[in-house]
């Protein structure tokens, strides 16, 4: 592909029903189970699993769910029992009007955990996931082994503060929904990107506008720009890793960092960001990719975290 195609968007007329290139997520075993939690309540979850071996469990992003890591879930399978969780509001887990601050939720994926059974286990976070991954370590350092952030915010950017500050007017909800609802699968065309946009399908355009416009989705995605993306948090997260690096303490689990050279959604300076006060952790930087890697550039992104994974 070349550069001046790179995120070129298709009109939304020309998505395929189907994706160009097949993938396996249909294979994956899909369970539902109680998660309960302090934050949540219990919530009846949605994961994915597949795979024999140690266990590893993927987090998707912002807007997505466990569909995301599709063309990787299986590679990964071979070598782990991984386990793919929707989020809270997120998905085909359920989605309450609570509080989801950043660190609610980051405590929910270790509930998840022992749910499940995997407390320990090796993570990849992408996204927001990562982000929250990281919350999750320096909050409760055993719970994973080791973790790759894929691509993560986490550093409180002018852009959202201005989110916050508009997702904070009185109405501003109601602009939102109306933003979504008049056509939930374009709006998720329109905000999901891709180095490689032809990879896109309705297929995928479906599953995450369901999410969007079941019960609850709209008002837990807004609580999620608000709340989970609050720059005061991203601050005070951004306060703890400078205070640790300054007294020369690093990360509590071994941690690798994967970020593109250019991504529309979030700055790849927020991994030049993170490298700086995170010195320990192991950083990659992968060309011709978004930082949904693991949809556009599957292979590269494997190359590049599975020696992490395994320890090496």
């Amino acid at each position: 592909m070349t550069s001046r195609a790179a995120f070129r968007q298709l009109p939304f007329e020309a998505l395929p029903e189907a994706p160009r290139l097949p993938h396996g997520y249909a294979t994956a075993r899909a369970v539902t189970t109680p998660v309960a939690s302090a934050a949540f309540g219990t919530l009846d979850t949605h994961y994915r699993t597949l795979g024999s071996g140690p266990p590893l469990l993927l987090v998707h992003g912002l807007m997505t769910s466990s569909y995301s890591w599709r063309y990787v879930i299986g590679p990964l399978a071979k070598e782990f029992t991984v386990y793919a969780p929707d989020l809270p509001g997120s998905g085909r887990t359920e989605k309450p009007a609570v509080s989801y601050h950043p660190d609610r939720v980051a405590d929910w994926i270790a509930d998840f955990q022992r749910a499940v059974g995997i407390r320990g286990c090796a993570t990849i976070g992408n996204s927001l996931g990562g982000y929250l991954c990281m919350r999750l370590a320096l909050r409760d350092p055993s719970a994973m082994r080791r973790l790759v952030n894929l691509h993560s915010p986490g550093v409180p950017l002018a852009r959202l503060a201005l989110l916050h500050a508009v997702l904070s007017v009185p109405g501003s909800s109601t602009l939102l929904a109306w933003l979504v609802t008049r056509d939930p699968e374009r709006w998720v065309h329109r905000n999901v990107h891709y180095h490689d946009e032809t990879l896109k399908s309705r297929e995928e355009t479906r599953e995450y506008a369901a999410a969007l416009v079941s019960p609850g989705g709209l008002g837990a995605f807004a609580r999620t720009l608000r709340e989970t993306l609050d720059p005061a948090a991203m601050r005070q997260f951004v306060g703890d890793l400078a205070a640790r690096r300054d007294r020369g303490e690093p990360f509590p689990i071994p941690l690798e960092l994967v970020y593109v050279p250019r991504d529309p959604m979030v700055p790849p300076q927020v991994g030049e960001r993170l490298r700086a006060l995170i010195p320990d952790a192991e950083f990659v930087r992968l060309a011709d990719a978004s930082h949904f890697a693991h949809v556009d550039a599957p292979e590269r992104f494997l190359e590049a975290v599975r020696p992490f994974l395994a320890g090496r």
